[in-house]
């Protein structure tokens, strides 16, 4: 790798025209510090490609100087997986103007969308076929189909839907010798060997520039129901889980669990926020459903939260009367992370261990915390449905949180993520490993994974171009 010369810029802006390169600190800047602050990096011009042929020709020019590309779409990540580094010797590849829906097959419930389309605006163009994608989160402003198909993104439709990796039917990309890889056919059955659509999917952009997408969508639901429920515990929480799915099956969506620390966070940062419930309760599940008759919807949840309620498995459960009160309930859960950095400094972890073992993690782990770092408390939150909790750190009460984390979070976060792996988990569930979990993969992870790995990444990119410094270096 090496810094683009002068002659180099002016082939990349040649390239390009105005609209698709620049220079400018103060068009650069915005893009050059991660969506957490944690990250900032330099770049020597930012490249804006319009085309897949665009973006072919800006590799191959790439490639023949031996610069570096990293690419970014939402630059809404959590792990840095999308910020240059800090010598300014990289070049910044935004998809952001590669922003078109290409086509919405409604019979075949399929949509051909670009890297560049936020994941909301995709939402509205299906919602307008009659059709959805059960995809979203907190940042669906922001985030884009290549970022999210990028970092295998999850969410909160996980438990019936899948990650990205599931509803991604075929790719499109650009790889590191120039070639564009056209796999958007929507092919059930595909015998040619190596899957390349799902091996690019999750490589957080450094085995190839994802392009395009071709994605699954459902029948939009024309009935919504969301239920906010007040109980002791996750191992409640997961009964309750257990039974829901049991008793009402591919129409339960997401159920999602935070404890009362996390909603009283909330409630004092963000503006217009009320509790569901009349009284506080140790721990909280955010259930929904969709299905298309809404009587018979109504009658199996409703059922089924009295039973729940007449065994004591619950002790308060109200359903949403209109979909603003049920926007009102996600609200809540999807402002936790914004909530929480009001709050102070916390070591974030974004980990996954089999379902039926969640419950056992969150109790287990902060004792083990405890042990090792008096005064630290521990937050769980997030998509029990799919094994995979948001687990923070916050430092101890009357403490500079941020020199504490600055000291110990390093450790604290190598204690929890050895407890992830003991429990049979992942230390990354839907975030990916950018360059904030590099090192801890390489220490920890299964020596055959990381070997597969390297091997996969010199064999595709062996001048190590595309996005270095990510997953594995």
């Amino acid at each position: 790798m090496s810094k683009p010369s002068e002659s180099v810029l002016a082939a990349f802006a040649a390239l390009l025209g105005p609209k698709g390169y620049s220079v400018d600190p103060d068009v650069m800047n915005p893009w050059l510090t991660d969506w957490r602050g944690k990250y900032c990096g330099a770049a020597a011009a930012i490249l804006s490609p319009a085309t897949t042929e665009e973006v072919a020709a800006i590799v191959r020019l790439a490639r023949e100087h031996g610069v570096a590309l990293v690419p970014q779409g939402g630059n809404s990540g959590m792990v840095g997986g999308a910020t240059p580094d800090a010598t300014g010797e990289q070049l910044l590849l935004s998809l952001r103007r590669m922003n078109r829906v290409r086509a919405i097959d409604a019979a075949g419930r399929y949509a051909i969308a670009e890297a560049g389309v936020i994941l909301e605006h995709f939402h509205h163009a299906a919602l307008a076929e009659g059709l959805r994608f059960p995809l979203t989160l907190g940042g669906k402003g922001s985030a884009t189909i290549g970022g999210l198909v990028s970092t295998n993104a999850g969410g909160t439709q996980v438990l019936r839907h899948g990650t990205m990796r599931a509803l991604v039917a075929g790719i499109e990309a650009v790889l590191p010798d120039g070639s564009i890889f056209g796999g958007l056919a929507p092919l059930k059955k595909d015998n040619r060997g190596y899957d390349l659509r799902h091996l690019l999917c999750g490589a957080e952009g450094t085995l190839g520039v994802v392009t395009a997408a071709c994605l699954r969508l459902v029948p939009a639901a024309s009935v919504r129901r969301t239920a906010w429920i007040g109980l002791d515990s996750p191992a409640q929480a997961l009964a309750l889980l257990r039974r829901l799915d049991t008793a009402i099956g591919s129409e339960l969506e997401g159920f999602e669990i935070l404890p009362l620390t996390c909603l009283e966070a909330v409630l004092r940062h963000i503006p217009q926020t009320r509790a569901p419930l009349a009284r506080d309760y140790p721990w909280h599940a955010l259930v929904e459903l969709a299905g298309e008759d809404a009587a018979a919807v109504d009658a199996r949840l409703e059922a089924e939260l009295v039973a729940a309620l007449d065994d004591g498995l619950i002790h308060d459960a109200v359903i949403a009367k209109s979909d603003r009160e049920s926007d009102d309930f996600w609200r809540l859960r999807d402002s936790i992370s914004e909530a929480e950095r009001a709050e102070g400094p916390a070591i974030q972890h974004d980990i996954s261990v089999p379902v039926d073992r969640m419950p056992d993690f969150i109790a287990a782990n902060p004792l083990r915390l405890a042990g090792a770092f008096p005064g630290v408390r521990a937050l769980s939150f997030g998509h029990l449905g799919d094994g995979n909790i948001h687990h923070h750190v916050q430092p101890p009460v009357d403490c500079d949180g941020a020199a504490w984390v600055a000291e110990h979070g390093e450790a604290v976060s190598r204690l929890v993520y050895r407890h992830v792996i003991e429990f049979g988990g992942s230390i990354s569930a839907e975030h990916g490993i950018g360059q904030m979990k590099r090192d801890i993969l390489a220490e920890l992870d299964s020596p055959a994974r990381l070997a597969a790995l390297h091997g996969v990444k010199r064999g595709l990119d062996p001048a190590g171009l595309f996005n270095p410094g990510k997953l594995i270096g």
